[in-house]
């Protein structure tokens, strides 16, 4: 007898990717993480590589892992993928200290961090897509109100 399994915490349209101990202050890379938040996946991607930080190599790794465990673990859709979350999370502080003049000390502080995506499958629409969408909305309003006043 063995104990019961860990009841899944995502959604069966989800898969995650969890990088621990990022060299890098969660403020850094929570600015890359939120470049890519609610972005399709292929969008995300070409974002971290034109991206000028040096951490986005990190993040684009982390998210080409979660998007490869959606596709073999899970049998998602790549192409439907698209980040829903992108969390930074505060890990160990290493203390270092930098001498100063007249035999005193300064303290330095190296940051490091967690990161966690999750990637989900959805319904992407393009620009042309919710265009032509609200067009039609607007069509349906005007023949509506016509209908109403006559």
């Amino acid at each position: 007898m063995s104990k019961a399994g860990y009841p899944r915490a995502l959604a069966e349209t989800e898969a995650e990717a969890v990088m621990r101990n990022m060299r890098v202050s969660p403020r850094k890379l929570n600015l890359v993480a939120a470049s890519i938040r609610n972005m399709p996946a292929g969008r995300a991607l070409a974002t971290l590589t034109f991206s000028k930080r040096r951490i986005a190599r990190e993040v684009k790794k982390v998210l080409e892992s979660a998007i490869a465990n959606a596709e073999n673990n899970h049998q998602l859709d790549v192409d439907r993928l698209v980040v829903t979350t992108a969390d930074v999370g505060r890990a160990i502080v290493m203390r270092r200290f930098h001498a100063r003049g007249r035999g005193k000390a300064a303290r330095v502080e190296k940051w490091f961090s967690h990161l966690r995506v999750v990637v989900a499958e959805k319904d992407i629409e393009t620009k042309s897509q919710r265009r032509s969408a609200g067009r039609l909305k607007a069509k349906e309003a005007v023949v509506a109100n016509e209908g109403a006043n006559a």
